[in-house]
């Protein structure tokens, strides 16, 4: 599972977020803009009351900085998987190509 701590303003978070959304990930996506308790609970999960920071379950890593999740995110969870299945190319639009008529 992946969560991100955020704030909706933070253009480093949005950037994060963004990639995401372009690699096809859902995160638990935790708010802390203005929620004394989520940022207690980010505090104690990293250390520091900074966004945005990503923990992944799966690979038991905790990241803070943007460009390191991103990497975190485009090394480990790569477009490929999104977009393929058993090795075979899904289409990403209604068109259908030479090859499958």
């Amino acid at each position: 599972m992946l969560t991100l701590y955020y704030k909706p303003t933070c253009i480093y978070s949005q950037d994060v977020i963004a990639e995401a959304e372009t690699l096809g990930l859902k995160f638990n996506l935790k708010d802390i803009s203005g929620d004394p308790y989520m940022i207690a609970e980010l505090y104690e999960q990293g250390g520091r009351k900074q966004t945005p920071f990503l923990i992944d379950t799966q690979l038991g890593v905790k990241l803070y900085e943007s460009e390191d999740i991103i990497a975190h995110l485009k090394q480990h969870y790569t477009a490929k998987e999104k977009n393929s299945f058993g090795g075979l190319q899904i289409h990403q639009s209604d068109e259908i190509c030479d090859s499958c008529q």
